[in-house]
């Protein structure tokens, strides 16, 4: 929903207040709809509606995930907030049926989100979390937040309590630093591949376009940009770092890496060798779909058919060093190959950036917390089996995180895969029951010599308070 916050649910403490709503607290928001004698939950969204990379919703663009992979079916399959469910309601149980998809569209896993988002209570779209604080004396989290009217303009002021908070404020399109300025100029068109269709019209009008980057992302742009612009004027480079256009890792004991069991593996190794094994990872999350790779090697075979080679490039293996203007229009990258070690420059009129996201700051938002959180090493925040954030022992209230513990579960914290299994983790830890009992084996591969058993939550748990005390 989108409006104001009453009065009186803003001073009543809730279980859980949840910052951000994308996939995987919209997940968490619909595990938490169905747990036995309701949990006090809100969500805050400063977008005015769902968004999931409406940028990149290219036309035949399919996840990567089995559809199974929705925001509750792994944890609870039975829930009315499922992919089929939703096709059920759309009256499209027998046309799925018979498509027989497992990896749905992009554009319908939108839809479904969308679908849940409009109908789950407890949803504040086009509402600004600005900052969070632990009050010791109520021993509650006191969250502030600015109300956003449609032009995105201040229109109210408001806080909420709570005893959890769980942060999903998501990812933030990355850009090298020598194309930020050029990226940031007016009338300049170097733009992330997050808004690829919004500038699409520009893109295939231009006499030359430069994609980088070596993921999916990246390979969906070229792809789309090559099968429609003309044969034999293609005129399109597609450069990347990595020493070859990779496929993901897709095996079925590669995927393995994406489990419940692998993530607690990972969380329990030294933190040195964590930092070390996440890059050597690339290739189960950063590579591209064998089937997107056939597409393209088609598409480009196709064009030959009558003599000749596509106009288009493909370079791996190279850096942009830097990047200026030519003229007002053009722009020239300063290109590295990396084992030839090599230079060379490429005058362009276009560039896509593929170049991935990185962890939304929360500095400023957590500035209040920052006497009580504790660091690794390297000055990122430790985060605990269950997701939550180390905080100092007087703050009896927890923080939990999705998508921003990378360095602490492993590759699969952007997995969509992941997302029903790491919501159920937290409500069963918000609870301290287990209103979603969790399988303690999901991989036949044993990552370690020592095994170990899933962490179970104590009975007891902790006590909630009646909805109807007010604070």
């Amino acid at each position: 929903m989108t409006g104001s916050t009453p009065k009186d649910e803003q001073d009543r403490p809730h279980d859980l207040v949840g910052i951000g709503i994308g996939p995987f607290n919209l997940s968490l928001a619909a595990l938490a709809h169905g747990i036995p004698g309701g949990l006090s939950t809100t969500f805050f969204e400063q977008k005015p509606a769902f968004q999931w990379h409406p940028g990149l919703l290219i036309e035949g663009a399919t996840l990567q995930v089995p559809f199974l992979a929705d925001l509750v079916t792994l944890a609870d399959p039975a829930s009315p907030w499922t992919f089929l469910n939703y096709l059920k309601h759309r009256e499209r149980l027998f046309p799925f049926y018979f498509a027989e998809k497992f990896h749905i569209q992009r554009t319908e896993y939108d839809a479904y989100c969308r679908w849940v988002s409009e109908r789950l209570p407890g949803l504040n779209f086009g509402h600004q979390v600005d900052s969070v604080r632990w009050n010791p004396e109520r021993r509650l989290f006191e969250v502030d937040f600015t109300q956003i009217d449609p032009d995105g303009e201040a229109e109210a002021l408001g806080r909420a309590y709570t005893r959890n908070i769980v942060l999903g404020v998501g990812t933030e399109p990355y850009v090298p630093e020598p194309l930020k300025p050029l990226a940031d100029a007016p009338g300049v068109p170097v733009l992330h591949s997050a808004d690829y269709l919004a500038h699409r019209d520009t893109l295939l009008a231009a006499g030359h376009v430069t994609v980088v980057g070596s993921g999916q992302s990246g390979a969906e742009v070229f792809l789309d940009l090559l099968r429609s612009r003309p044969a034999g004027a293609e005129r399109i480079h597609w450069l990347a770092r990595t020493e070859a256009f990779a496929p993901m890792e897709y095996s079925k004991l590669g995927l393995e890496h994406f489990t419940p069991d692998y993530t607690r593996y990972f969380h329990s190794l030294p933190e040195q060798v964590r930092g070390d094994l996440v890059p050597r990872q690339w290739q189960l999350h950063k590579g591209i779909d064998a089937d997107t790779i056939a597409a393209i090697h088609d598409e480009l075979y196709r064009r030959t058919l009558h003599g000749g080679w596509p106009d288009a490039v493909l370079t791996p293996g190279v850096r942009v060093r830097t990047a200026g203007r030519v003229a007002t229009t053009q722009v020239e990258l300063h290109l590295e190959h990396l084992q030839q070690g090599t230079r060379s420059r490429l005058t362009t009129d276009a560039v896509v950036l593929a170049t991935g996201y990185r962890e939304r700051p929360v500095d400023r938002m957590l500035a209040g917390l920052d006497p009580y959180l504790r660091h690794d090493s390297a000055g990122r925040a430790r985060v605990d089996e269950r997701y939550r954030l180390v905080l100092d022992p007087s703050v009896t209230g927890a923080v939990h995180v999705q998508n921003a513990e990378k360095h602490t579960h492993g590759v699969g914290a952007p997995d969509l895969g992941l997302a029903a299994w790491r919501s159920a983790t937290i409500l069963n830890s918000v609870t301290g029951k287990e209103p979603y009992p969790l399988p303690r084996r999901t991989a036949f591969t044993t990552f370690g010599l020592e095994t170990r058993e899933a962490p179970s939550i104590p009975a007891q748990g902790q006590k909630l308070t009646p909805l109807t005390q007010i604070v």
